[in-house]
């Protein structure tokens, strides 16, 4: 496995690289989910291609008064993980060699941005889009996947390919969960054991409400209230938002029809915690 920390090794490896590139951008603190990202870009990649892994706590997505000084970098153990996964490429810069000192210029999305976590966390979506579009130029990958519970995320990466004309295929991978259903997050380590035990409270009404849809629910407003009532039982949960949105636009829907995407972000104690499901 190559690693590479600055901008100038990036670009220089690209021209002796002619196989097929597939990206797994991340911000460390790589776990089981991240795994399964690691598995899909390596059968995207073919016998013959390159899995590049990517490692970058990104200062533009964390809000002021953040977790962005806490946020997890075990360093020796991501190297670890990615040479076991057979990873081929492994970038992992310093902040000053992806942002300028005097920077000025970013990359915004100005629609599918305005819902969901775009709503409770102003500009996170503009540094999510400034880093991956400078990760794409920086390692010119041919695809690049993205993990689905970061619905949002995936959606506003994919409208940004499209409408900035990257020749990027963005590949979804589902969801990777513990076996109590909640799902992989590097910010379930933030957990105390009482929040931890209580966190799975996320999948179990988000599933109640799939089940109620299943059975004829057609109402937006019946289906959130379930989800929050459920979700409002474990003590130590705050809830930011639940939301019944269109899976296409991230726009609110009065009445549930395809496609749908019922969205949670809620708090336990400082770590907040997202979770989605897509309604039949």
């Amino acid at each position: 496995m190559k690693i590479v920390e600055t901008a100038a090794e990036a670009h220089g490896g690209i021209a002796a690289a002619k196989r097929r590139r597939v990206l797994v951008p991340t911000m460390g603190a790589l776990h089981r989910g991240h795994l399964e990202l690691i598995r899909l870009a390596r059968a995207a990649a073919g016998p013959e291609g390159e899995v590049a892994v990517s490692i970058f706590v990104n200062p533009l997505q964390f809000e002021p008064g953040a977790d962005f000084e806490r946020y997890p970098r075990p360093e020796s153990a991501d190297e670890e993980l990615c040479r076991g996964a057979g990873v081929d490429l492994l970038f992992r810069p310093p902040v000053s060699e992806i942002y300028f000192a005097d920077r000025s210029v970013t990359v915004e999305e100005h629609a599918l941005s305005q819902t969901l976590c775009g709503k409770s966390r102003p500009g996170h979506f503009r540094g999510v889009c400034t880093v991956v579009t400078k990760l794409f130029h920086l390692l010119e990958p041919d695809a690049a996947v993205f993990g689905e519970k970061d619905f949002q995320q995936l959606a506003i990466i994919r409208r940004m390919v499209r409408d900035l004309d990257f020749r990027v295929e963005i590949i979804g991978a589902p969801t990777v969960r513990e076996e109590d259903g909640l799902a992989c997050s590097s910010r379930n380590q933030y957990l105390t054991p009482e929040e931890r035990e209580q966190a799975p409270v996320l999948r179990a009404a988000l599933l109640e409400a799939a089940e109620r849809a299943r059975n004829g629910e057609r109402s937006a407003e019946a289906l959130v209230r379930l989800v929050r009532e459920r979700i409002s039982a474990a003590p130590r949960a705050r809830i930011d938002y639940v939301e019944l949105v269109n899976a296409s636009s991230l726009e609110a829907v009065v009445t549930l029809a395809p496609p749908s995407l019922l969205a949670v972000a809620v708090f336990f104690g400082k770590t907040r915690l997202i979770d989605n499901i897509q309604l039949p």
